[in-house]
């Protein structure tokens, strides 16, 4: 089975600038991946002749596709560059001047001498015809290896490589499967996940590899396989995971596109179920997060952000005495909050958060990332310390991530 590579290479100064996002690339991974074609490496350059010719010369992959660089004015030098690298020189295209001209006419403008340069393309190269940008495609094939060069602008990009590259791809090359399965963990750090699962991932046959992917509180364990046979490969990958997670089924909240506020309202719904939210320091994170899933109105049923004391009383009922003994971070607090919140709404689950997000605000006794998290159901209220970091964004999402899996753990009787 031969592997088949590609190289992406995003051409323009505003890129290195920060100006914008490169999402070209992103979005040509995903396609490339789904046609068996592995992403070598990507890289950004400037709008210099020699920053670019660097780049092509560089490129070790089957496959190396540019985007950028192709427009009318003199800082789009890719087309000139390209021609002298593969030594060929400028015609007129008639097809891509009709083009030109079409488009115009739609615009009810003429094509200029300067929108006419664009329909000037190298005479060694296969044409990729534009049907709704005005700089065409470009093929070239040498040494072995396919370059292709299309506009920046994304959906220019996108419309070339959906209805001109990839079918010329799948034509050229007979690339092989690849699959990958996501196996989405909370609450549980990647070094202890990596103890649990050492085994198995050590007896895993060579054509399925296994990554791991920190983020936010929470390790996706990716499994990538690579074969001929879809059927076959899809199967295998199904026994490794049925192995694997009776070893870490605790801490398994999801699979692939999951999210965990995705899982919890799937529960609710199958469950029957209603929540509030009474936050502090997430400051309506959580109810943001739990409302952003379709149909969040059969499960979701209101919440309070009591951020000062004053709401804390007047909102939730937590009584004066409790802040005045123990303080707005605590977990008398945090119990009362969520406490009330469900009793007001009318809930079968009530869930908290308070504490001091940062990065200033702590003390000693309670320094920052310190975070109460509390839950309220037919069975009582309870409440946990989280000690997080000095990152406020982090401690937000983090206490999220927290608050909701204690809920997906508690509707699931974990």
């Amino acid at each position: 089975m031969t592997n088949i590579f590609a190289e992406i290479i995003t051409i323009g100064d505003e890129i290195l600038y920060g100006q914008i996002v490169d999402t070209n690339s992103q979005w040509m991974s995903a396609e490339l991946d789904k046609m068996g074609i592995r992403v070598l490496r990507k890289v950004a350059v400037g709008d210099t002749q020699a920053a670019i010719l660097g780049a092509v010369q560089n490129a070790q992959a089957d496959i190396i596709l540019m985007t950028g660089g192709l427009g009318p004015t003199k800082d789009d030098i890719t087309k000139t560059m390209l021609m002298e690298y593969f030594g060929g020189q400028l015609v007129l295209d008639e097809g891509v001047l009709a083009n030109l001209t079409r488009l115009f006419s739609m615009r009810g403008r003429e094509v200029s001498l300067t929108n006419r340069e664009q329909a000037m393309v190298p005479d060694n190269c296969q044409v990729l015809m534009n049907a709704v940008g005005t700089a065409p495609g470009m093929w070239f094939e040498h040494g072995g290896k396919v370059y292709v060069s299309m506009p920046g602008v994304p959906y220019e990009m996108k419309w070339l490589m959906a209805n001109r590259v990839i079918p010329r791809l799948r034509e050229k090359f007979d690339a092989p499967t690849i699959i990958h399965k996501m196996i989405k963990t909370i609450n549980v750090p990647e070094s202890t996940l990596s103890d649990l699962i050492e085994a198995w991932e050590l007896a895993l046959p060579p054509h399925i590899r296994l990554a791991y992917l920190p983020r936010m509180g929470q390790v996706r364990l990716r499994l990538t396989g690579t074969g001929r046979d879809r059927a076959q490969l899809e199967a295998e990958i199904q026994a490794e995971m049925a192995k694997v997670m009776p070893l870490i089924q605790k801490y398994v909240y999801g699979f692939d596109d999951d999210e965990i506020e995705k899982v919890v309202g799937q529960l609710l719904v199958n469950q029957g179920k209603t929540i509030a939210t009474a936050e502090s320091c997430t400051g309506g994170f959580v109810a943001h997060q739990l409302t952003q899933q379709a149909g969040a109105s059969r499960y979701f049923m209101g919440g309070v952000v009591a951020y000062s004391n004053e709401v804390k009383m007047s909102q939730l009922g937590v009584q004066a005495a409790t802040l005045q003994a123990h303080g707005a971070v605590s977990e008398e607090t945090a119990k009362e909050m969520a406490a009330q919140v469900r009793l007001r709404y009318g809930t079968d689950f009530g869930i908290a958060t308070t504490g001091v997000a940062g990065p200033d605000g702590g003390s000693p006794a309670k320094p920052v990332g310190m975070v109460w998290i509390a839950l309220a159901d037919a069975d009582g209220v309870e409440a946990r310390k989280l000690q997080l970091t000095t990152e406020r964004g982090l401690n937000i999402s983090l206490t999220n991530n927290s608050v909701l899996n204690w809920v997906r753990m508690r509707l699931e009787g974990l």
